[in-house]
């Protein structure tokens, strides 16, 4: 035995330390707790609706997963690969007219939502006007070949619902860049965008850059990728069918709710046309809302862009979106559908 400076015993020597007196407790706990938590967890896991989340939250992960890779391999390239003089020739020097230019140019992205964030991330931090970048994010899941292929596959003989779904969102993500021209303030952005230049560097292997860019991109965006899943699995069990056919009889209700089901459900941008078909108790136009707002505002994609651009940027780009994308999804399908 060794005194210890308090003038207390302590067995094993100095870097021993004595049990607490309830250590019989302690260890009874450590052997039954467990146990329990696993048979509760394990009942209560067999219910359907927890089964039915569980399907919900890994179908939304999963079919997102593969965009959010590609989003951020193109991310990591655009930044270790492509000079910044690439964008200065590719977009007109006065950012109100590279807000439309970027807002075409998302038809070269095969991706949805997820992949269009990281992208845009990256472009600002080569030196691409934020209105200009952001006409692209939202362009970029709406427009492209995949997607309107898919939805001229699910309204088989219907091509001006395609044709509005192009306009509708093209129109949406050009307006939303000249607002954040207008609006938009630096200080919203994470500065860790606002002051990202990136590229590469000298005496730096570009391969080296690009993967380490890849990797940082895609764990953190992949967190909320999974979060804004739960949050939709979330939605999915808690609303019952009969809700969903209460709004359908109004077709002004139909278009908000069809609106803010697209926020909650994040429904991957190459799959939505296909559930907007099923919904054949709504207005067309209703539909059309239901594709426009989705691949621009959902759940998932508020968390990633909270991720990567912040909380700021997040909640009112996000709310001005969905307040334009539905303005314009009324217009336009009240005149071609």
């Amino acid at each position: 035995m060794v005194e210890a400076d308090s003038g207390r015993p302590v067995a094993g020597g100095e870097q021993g330390a004595a049990l607490p007196p309830y250590w019989p407790l302690l260890l009874v706990a450590a052997a039954v707790v467990p146990g329990v938590l696993l048979f509760v967890v394990g009942r209560w896991g067999d219910a359907p609706a927890v089964q039915a989340w569980r399907t919900v939250c890994l179908a939304v992960t999963v079919q997102a997963t593969p965009f959010l890779l590609l989003g951020t391999a193109l991310s990591g390239a655009i930044n270790a690969f492509v000079p910044e003089r690439v964008f200065q020739r590719i977009l007109p020097r006065r950012a109100a007219l590279a807000v439309p230019v970027a807002g075409v140019a998302g038809v070269v992205l095969p991706g949805c939502e997820c992949a269009s964030v990281p992208v845009a991330g990256s472009l600002i931090g080569r030196g691409v006007p934020p209105a200009a970048a952001f006409a692209f994010l939202l362009s970029a899941p709406a427009i492209n070949p995949v997607v309107l292929t898919a939805t001229a596959i699910a309204f088989p003989g219907q091509p001006a619902m395609v044709l509005a779904r192009l306009v509708a969102s093209l129109v949406t993500a050009v307006v939303m860049g000249w607002l954040w021209l207008r609006f938009g303030k630096a200080e919203w952005l994470r500065p860790v965008v606002r002051h990202r230049h990136g590229g590469h560097r000298d005496g730096r292997s570009r391969w080296d850059e690009f993967r380490r860019g890849f990797q940082h991109d895609f764990l953190h965006a992949g967190g909320f990728l999974v979060l804004g899943a739960m949050a939709a699995a979330t939605f999915n069990v808690a609303v019952p069918r009969s809700v969903l056919d209460t709004f359908a009889g109004s077709p002004w209700l139909s278009v908000l709710f069809l609106a803010g089901l697209a926020v909650l459900l994040a429904v991957c941008s190459e799959a939505d046309a296909f559930l907007a078909a099923s919904l054949t108790a709504f207005p067309a136009v209703a539909r059309l809302a239901f594709m426009v707002v989705g691949p621009m505002v959902d759940l998932k994609l508020i968390a990633l862009q909270a991720g990567t651009f912040g909380r700021a940027f997040a909640v009112r780009f996000s709310a001005a979106t969905v307040v334009v994308a539905v303005a314009c999804s009324a217009l336009v399908g009240g005149v071609l559908l």
